[in-house]
């Protein structure tokens, strides 16, 4: 004999959690008609079950992406079995606001949506949609990759300049010659070193040698082209790659480093220090088996340089 009393406790049970719950909860026909509409999709649409309920989805929220939606519940229609989508495929279904702070990056409620299919018998006869509220999740993994992205950044240039290190232009040049080793073209690679570097530390100091580098760091980095690798080297030695430049293109853009390096002293608290800088020049050629051997190339350019009077650029012959 049935409990027409428990019958009705149940369900009086079932219509407090689908009202309680934190999640959004609708149920859509074929039609993509409402047929049910929770407590939490009331108060984050603005919009009551009453207002809703029996009229199409799309003419409740227009700016729905129709096509995307409609194709979404169909398939649970026709196959019968759970469909999902994940804040990171799609933001957000609905347009709803969130109460997070603003300075998270994120404009609108981030959401997981499940898709359920509801039965009669073995006909599938709607569609229940869960709405999971994926914020807080979304906000921790966009600054955790905002931080691994800096991390990164860190990673590959240098404290002090805050151009490249050596560690990644070594990379980038390691990437460069293996290209040029296999289509050919030009590859040109300078190597400089800040003259008497260690006179300007015990002379002036080394707070002064550190503006010296910093300084011509800038310069360097603001005459020379955006797609060219531009790194420290090591102590007062600075290195450009230069993809796709023969050596005598190089050389022209090395005597425009130096001019730049030397055109003005550099200013430290009130004291002007004159800075100049010798350039050796190497271009990637047919003896060269490996990077390496480049950079051994353009260091015995740079020591003539530095051997016949500094303050030049020379090329390696």
């Amino acid at each position: 004999m049935s409990d027409p009393v428990g019958k009705a406790l149940d369900c009086s049970l079932s219509e407090l959690v689908v009202e309680r719950v934190g999640l959004g909860i609708f149920v859509v026909d074929r039609d993509m008609n409402v047929q049910m509409w929770n407590r939490f999709m009331h108060e984050h649409s603005g919009l009551s079950a009453q207002q809703v309920i029996g009229r199409s989805l799309f003419d409740s929220f227009p700016d729905l992406p129709r096509e995307w939606l409609t194709r979404k519940v169909k398939s649970v229609f026709l196959l019968g079995s759970f469909a999902f989508s994940s804040w990171e495929q799609r933001p957000y279904l609905f347009r709803f606001e969130h109460d997070r702070p603003i300075t998270g990056g994120v404009d609108h409620m981030q959401q997981n949506c499940t898709f359920m299919p509801l039965t009669r018998g073995r006909e599938v006869v709607a569609v229940c949609v869960t709405i999971a509220d994926a914020t807080d999740v979304s906000i921790v993994q966009r600054e955790r990759e905002e931080a691994l992205a800096k991390l990164r950044e860190y990673a590959n240039h240098d404290g002090l300049t805050g151009i490249t290190n050596r560690r990644y232009f070594e990379a980038q040049l390691r990437d460069e010659f293996a290209r040029w080793q296999r289509q050919g073209g030009e590859l040109s690679i300078l190597l400089f070193d800040l003259d008497h570097f260690k006179k300007i530390n015990d002379e002036f100091g080394h707070v002064a040698g550190d503006a010296v580098l910093r300084t011509t760091a800038q310069r360097v980095s603001a005459v020379i082209r955006p797609g060219n690798t531009f790194g420290r080297f090591g102590g007062e030695e600075f290195a450009l790659l230069l993809p796709g430049t023969t050596i005598d293109e190089a050389m022209l853009v090395a005597e425009k480093v130096r001019l730049t390096i030397g055109a003005e002293p550099v200013q430290v608290d009130g004291v002007r220090v004159p800075v100049t800088a010798s350039c050796g020049v190497a271009a990637a050629r047919a003896q060269n088996d490996d990077y390496v051997s480049l950079v051994n190339d353009v260091d015995a350019a740079l020591y003539t340089a530095k051997r016949e009077g500094r303050n030049r650029s020379v090329r390696f012959a």
